[in-house]
């Protein structure tokens, strides 16, 4: 009774009191022929032990970063995490049934989304930040729509540098919002910035870049900004924030809004989600920003306390009033960076995004030594992410190297025909000198 908590007595008691005589009558609307009859074709019912035995033979399938080596990022990253931020996220203080409406039942939370944005605006050099988005390319998106609300205009142009995941929900966005999308091409890893400075004009809402890119490649965010004002445009950057820990922050180049993705800042990568949108901008435009914002106050006897200070999304406001119907935030992975983040200290993140630094340069020293492997944009600097051009298609490399255990990276020909043999190798802190020379030694015999 532990996973089916009603008995057949309270099922025919609860049947009895809507007045139906059976489940299949209470599904009455479903048609024969797509009504199962009978039980469902599943194995019987087992013991608790037997069950975590089962479910851990199911899980051995997977090849995960615990068992595998992997050199895959592309958005999603293999960062440590520190044991002390699953000890406090699970701490009562930061329990709240849905949203901390209530503020006197719900402080611990209230506090940690509080330090939660304004770590993101010390990483993104922003003034004010919100309590999370879903994850980067709903927050890009909730950018843009925010950019055009701001100027009054319906075009966007982003950057072909842009991750094509992020750039997909954004143009679904701006689709279904009846919204311009213009994508300038990128160059040698880089964003074209003549295409860019060429696609604006005073119909721009904004023009967006990645920073480091989906090549990995890090962006001159100056000439962005300065294109974008001069036409009355806004300029919007998605980070990693990691990156962050040693190149200058995109509020010091000026830029208006800054979303990133924050699921290496201590949450696990687990099947490709729950992720964190990171979400900032100027305080100019604190009132357009999407979702939630937690503020400082204090009560009637003078002490501190938080409380949910704006929230201008449909749930909470009229429809016509609201500037996005966002539901919600990701509280709990944004606890677990603020965790994070505060475990690492200001030295400690810029020693984490060094040490990503250095490996990955390693790494590409290393690989390139490999006869018929080089970097596909050699002069463009890269953080922890760089493009390989190999001899052999990059999927059947990656394929290859699977029986070594070895997660290659991303073979980025899904995503442009002509970079069949292109590989997109992420290196992050988590992978030792041992693995990325396994890694060469794979990839040679593979080669």
């Amino acid at each position: 009774m532990r996973y089916i908590p009603h008995t057949e007595q309270d099922i025919q008691q609860m049947l009895e009191t809507i007045g139906v005589s059976s489940i299949r009558e209470l599904f009455q609307d479903i048609p024969d022929d797509l009504y199962i009859q009978g039980e469902l074709p599943v194995p019987p019912a087992l013991d608790e032990h037997a069950l975590f035995r089962r479910l851990s033979q199911l899980a051995s399938l997977n090849a995960d970063a615990t068992r595998w080596v992997s050199f895959l990022g592309a958005g999603a990253y293999d960062h440590f995490i520190p044991a002390v931020v699953g000890v406090i996220i699970s701490r009562g203080e930061f329990l709240s049934a849905y949203t901390p409406y209530q503020p006197e039942a719900s402080q611990g939370l209230l506090q940690s989304i509080f330090e939660f944005q304004t770590m993101v605006c010390e990483l993104t050099g922003m003034e004010v930040a919100n309590a999370s988005m879903y994850d980067a390319s709903t927050a890009l998106a909730e950018s843009a729509l925010m950019a055009c609300q701001i100027t009054g205009r319906s075009k966007v142009v982003v950057s072909q540098a842009v991750h094509p995941h992020y750039r997909q929900v954004l143009r679904t966005y701006l689709w279904t919002n009846s919204r311009q999308l213009v994508e300038v091409p990128a160059r040698e890893g880089l964003t074209d910035l003549d295409a860019l400075t060429a696609a604006l004009d005073d119909e721009t809402a904004c023009a967006m870049v990645q920073y480091p890119n989906f090549f990995g490649a890090i962006e001159s965010l100056q000439p962005v900004s300065d294109a974008a004002h001069r036409v009355g445009a806004l300029a919007i950057a998605c980070v990693d924030p990691i990156a962050l820990g040693v190149l200058k922050p995109p509020g010091e180049y000026d830029f208006d809004i800054v979303v990133g993705e924050g699921q290496g800042l201590g949450n696990a990568m687990g099947f490709g989600g729950p992720m964190l949108g990171l979400f900032a901008c100027k305080q100019a435009h604190l009132r357009r920003i999407p979702g939630r914002i937690v503020g400082q106050t204090t009560d009637a006897e003078g002490r501190r306390g938080f409380v949910m200070t704006l929230r201008t999304r449909e749930q909470d406001i009229r429809r016509e009033k609201a500037t996005s119907n966002i539901c919600t935030n990701e509280a709990l992975c944004a606890l677990a960076s603020t965790v994070f983040l505060a475990s690492l200290g200001k030295s400690g993140f810029r020693e984490l995004a060094e040490t990503c630094t250095q490996k990955a340069h390693y790494a590409a020293r290393q690989l390139t030594q490999i006869d018929g492997v080089r970097l596909k944009y050699p002069d463009a600097p890269f953080f922890k992410e760089f493009v390989l051009t190999l001899p052999r298609p990059a999927d059947e490399v990656c394929d290859a190297l699977l029986q070594h255990s070895i997660i290659a990276g991303l073979p980025l020909g899904d995503y442009d025909a002509p970079m069949r043999h292109d590989l997109l190798v992420c290196v992050t802190e988590t992978r030792t000198r041992e693995e990325i020379d396994a890694f060469t030694d794979a990839l040679r015999q593979a080669l």
